[in-house]
């Protein structure tokens, strides 16, 4: 039985042991010779018996059985241009490695001298965000995510001219944080949805 229903059962025999106790001390008597005999008890109640407990019982059991349907919901923008890419890049989604591999990885910023614009807009479409884009070689689709050791998981998003090999790019917000990154050999390895 499962919790609630065991709650509900224990709640509706606590309410009905309370109703029982109080109608029986409703007993018809009649005192002869300084006897007390019971001649009937009426207004005892069978809660086994209710019909209006059983429906609440059965209409509960209903309740917390029957499994909603899930709701659905609408895709967010970004979610909507990840879609499109993964329709797109089918085919490297089949041929992204597998098991751990190293990255030679550097860091990058969204300022005009880098990107050629500064609003911060990928190759995917999608905006930057710290500890998430990451510059991948045109080999991996945009969507994959990359654990790479000591920085996370980040998902490409990003192309970039020099982007090529096992050479990945993580973007920083500033130059400063940039800089002191610098370049470093790293394992990292793709990870599955």
């Amino acid at each position: 039985m499962s919790g609630k229903r065991l709650a509900l059962v224990l709640g509706i025999a606590i309410f009905s042991w309370a109703n029982v106790a109080n109608a029986e001390t409703d007993i018809e008597t009649v005192e002869t010779n300084n006897e007390i005999l019971r001649i009937s008890e009426k207004n005892t109640y069978d809660f086994m018996k209710d019909p209006f407990l059983l429906s609440l019982i059965l209409m509960k059991e209903d309740a917390i059985e029957t499994p909603k349907p899930e709701q659905s919901r609408e895709e967010t923008p970004e979610e909507k241009i990840l879609s499109k890419w993964r329709v797109k890049q089918q085919d490297k989604w089949a041929s992204l490695p597998k098991g751990k591999f190293v990255v030679n990885a550097s860091a990058y910023t969204a300022s005009a001298d880098e990107c050629g614009n500064d609003k911060g807009i990928t190759a995917s479409g999608l905006l930057v965000k710290k500890e998430r884009t990451l510059a991948c070689p045109p080999e991996f689709p945009f969507g994959a995510k990359v654990a790479i050791e000591g920085i996370g998981v980040l998902r490409c998003e990003d192309r970039g001219g020099a982007i090529k090999g096992n050479h990945f790019d993580i973007y920083m917000e500033t130059k400063t944080e940039a800089f002191a990154f610098g370049r470093r050999n790293l394992v990292a390895e793709v990870v599955l949805d």
